[in-house]
């Protein structure tokens, strides 16, 4: 508390009054504390005080961990006695976690959920995450992974786009504007040699690093993307992308995972939250 008070307020003398101890004890604690680390969290330079790097990262990680702190002091003083807090991947949580999450809230009202998203993976040493819903190639060590669903990856844009451009052979695709998800598993090459195609293409009408963007881009008509159409379900359903090709033509990955530390299977609330999204794996 006394490092983070001095890092916030820029000085030992304001972290005191707002902790009620004297300078000399805040000062004392922040020497001890890099004595810990090994390393020097602050500048000093007489009267002024700046954290180093190393400080500023340090303030980083700790500020979540007082976060979530704060969040159980809450939740015990509502009387809430079971949190989980889920971190994911943010395509899937804007376009499949979080259309489906009343429903877990209805089954569960017992759970005070908390979510959070970005496309860093969580770090469970800190102890902010219980499950981290990941996208990728599933190599993390010493953690228990389950996949969450097999995904089609297919050719998909919009009925207007598809009106005006009319396709019906993977060759019509060529020099049509296609829209990349730079960070998908698999790319629009994988799929033009599942078709034996020696196509590479080198060009991107639009390039996107968020499969939510990429499949907005096509809703709006502005080509043809090669996507899930598990994460793009909401759109599919809604008349508003179609499969420019039978499901026979997709490339079939398994690449959103629910990573954990195998300790945390044996809470409950952690367990609920697993059944439930195989529940809903569609």
């Amino acid at each position: 508390m006394a490092f983070e008070s001095a890092a916030r307020r820029e000085s030992f003398t304001v972290a005191a009054h707002e902790l009620n101890l004297t300078p000399s004890a805040i000062s004392h604690q922040i020497a001890k504390l890099e004595e810990i680390l090994e390393t020097r969290l602050f500048d000093r330079n007489g009267r002024t005080l700046a954290l180093t790097v190393a400080g500023r990262e340090y303030l980083n990680r700790l500020s979540g961990a007082l976060d979530a702190i704060s969040a159980a002091t809450d939740n015990a003083r509502r009387g809430v006695s079971n949190t989980l807090n889920v971190h994911s991947s943010p395509s899937f949580a804007t376009l499949w976690l979080m259309p489906r999450i009343a429903d877990f809230a209805s089954k569960h009202p017992e759970i005070a959920l908390s979510f959070s998203s970005s496309v860093a993976y969580s770090d469970f040493e800190i102890g902010m995450v219980d499950i981290d819903i990941r996208y990728g190639h599933p190599h993390w060590p010493h953690l228990h992974v389950e996949p969450i669903f097999e995904e089609k990856i297919m050719p998909l844009a919009s009925p207007e786009f598809l009106e005006k451009h009319p396709i019906r052979t993977p060759e019509d695709l060529i020099g049509l504007p296609l829209i990349q998800s730079a960070v998908n598993v698999v790319q629009w090459r994988d799929w033009f040699v599942s078709r034996e195609m020696n196509f590479a293409p080198t060009g991107f009408a639009y390039r996107f690093d968020r499969t939510a963007m990429a499949l907005e881009a096509a809703v709006q008509g502005l080509g043809v993307a090669f996507d899930s159409t598990s994460i793009g379900a909401p759109h599919i359903e809604s008349g508003r992308l179609k499969a420019v090709f039978n499901e026979e033509w997709c490339l079939k990955v398994h690449s959103h995972f629910m990573v954990l530390p195998n300790r945390y299977l044996q809470r409950p609330e952690v367990m609920k939250f697993i059944q439930w999204v195989h529940l809903h794996n569609h």
